[in-house]
């Protein structure tokens, strides 16, 4: 979502005559698009910023002036303070508001003082921002944004707002564009994308996402669909079967599951039991056997015993995670877990972590070494030094080496090499 949300902050200062650059002793707007959902990234951002002051710093006695902006949760959860935080902190935008960023540039450079904006206006936002365009092969797209599941660790309800569908016309219309300027595959995205239900193309009746997918096929030139992020109890009999009959959507779903214990589960405030995700995953496999499935994990919340953690691990062996991402649990100011007793000492959370990961790891590596001779069809993104890479449908990163004009295309490559983190082979 941040990746979509910095593109569409390009889009809108474009229309101020502003262009990115690589180096940041050349820009005049330096700004960094924040997340607040762990406690490491939102650290990262302040340490970054002490950069950008000294950037700021240097080009001052060159002449130049520089303005230094902050986006995203990091300021919806600050507010004001992030100028109490950041003294030469220029600009503060939120999630929802970065399409008034030209303005309050514009009020900035103006004498206006320091400016900040964060309000949850996502209708709003989507309204006013300029038509995008794809910046390479596969491309993200906003459809759902916000989440009204208040999870007891998390900020997503507070820094994005509660759960807002974009219209089918909106994304039918932008999903062209991408696929006008170059992109074979979208990503659709929402913090919590199941529960789209956006308004249809009569402007009267409201849509499920299984019906999005079929409209989004429709479009020519685009070879892949894909979504994230899936709330497991949200997902309907349709967007299964959806996976069976669109071909164009991908076999592969990112199925969170945070924790194997029906106990941590319900500390957590998630709306399901182990037994309840495990029947999604079945009725997937079902639908399409071949599917790929990823999840999130929490190690460490407030009052899981070593029996949980022995329950998280055993889902792991049952599910057989094709990738996973994994984290120890980070109390966020402001989130109910964050009052919670019970709160579970470091050194435990870092070995459970470890453990964890070691055997996501293995079911990674496992997953990957099945290709082993096989043939896939990869989407090629990116090219480095006589390297070319891309996706397969299981969204595996596949490396060849061709001097050949690969980018953009569509072949199926010969596996001859797999590792935990990517597949190497051969164009047939």
């Amino acid at each position: 979502m941040n990746v979509y949300d910095s593109a569409r902050i390009l889009d809108a200062m474009a229309a101020l005559g502003y262009e990115e650059t690589q180096e940041m002793t050349e820009a005049d707007l330096m700004m960094i698009n924040t997340c607040h959902i762990r406690e490491k990234a939102s650290d990262k951002v302040f340490s970054e910023l002490g950069r950008m002051k000294e950037i700021k710093e240097a080009r001052a006695k060159t002449g130049k002036q520089t303005m230094i902006g902050l986006a995203g949760c990091v300021v919806q959860a600050l507010g004001e303070e992030a100028f109490a935080k950041v003294k030469y902190l220029d600009v503060a935008v939120g999630p929802q508001s970065y399409h008034l960023l030209p303005e309050m540039v514009t009020r900035f450079e103006r004498n206006h003082g320091r400016q900040i904006v964060a309000d949850f206006t996502s209708d709003e936002k989507f309204d006013t921002l300029p038509s995008t365009k794809a910046r390479g092969f596969s491309a993200f797209l906003a459809i759902q944004e916000g989440c009204d599941n208040f999870c007891s660790y998390c900020v997503v309800p507070y820094t994005r707002g509660c759960e807002y569908s974009r219209s089918a016309a909106e994304i039918l219309t932008e999903a062209r564009q991408l696929v006008a300027t170059g992109a074979q595959e979208i990503m659709l995205l929402g913090q919590n994308v199941d529960c789209w239900h956006g308004l249809g193309l009569d402007g009267v009746h409201e849509w499920g996402l299984a019906r999005l997918f079929e409209e989004v096929a429709k479009i020519d030139g685009l070879k892949r669909i894909r979504y994230t992020t899936s709330y497991p109890v949200d997902i309907t009999d349709d967007v299964i079967a959806a996976h069976r009959d669109i071909d164009k959507l991908m076999p592969y779903i990112h199925l969170p599951i945070q924790a194997g214990s029906d106990a941590v589960l319900k500390a957590m405030n998630r709306r399901y039991t182990v037994d309840q995700y495990l029947k999604v995953v079945d009725k997937l496999r079902a639908a399409r056997p071949d599917i790929a499935i990823s999840s999130d994990f929490i190690v460490g919340f407030p009052g899981e015993t070593d029996a949980d953690f022995e329950k998280t691990l055993a889902v792991v062996d049952e599910v057989r995670y094709a990738q996973s991402y994994s984290f120890k649990y980070s109390a966020r100011p402001g989130t109910p877990a964050s009052l919670m007793r019970n709160q579970i000492p470091e050194a435990v959370k870092v070995n459970r972590l470890a453990v964890l990961q070691e055997k996501l790891l293995a079911n990674q590596k496992a997953f990957n070494e099945s290709f082993m001779g096989k043939s896939l069809p990869v989407l090629f993104v990116e090219a480095h030094d006589g390297q070319v890479s891309g996706y397969s449908p299981y969204l595996q990163n596949v490396h060849v080496t061709t001097k050949a004009p690969l980018l953009g295309q569509i072949k199926n490559v010969k596996i001859t090499r797999a590792s935990a983190s990517s597949l190497s082979g051969d164009v047939i």
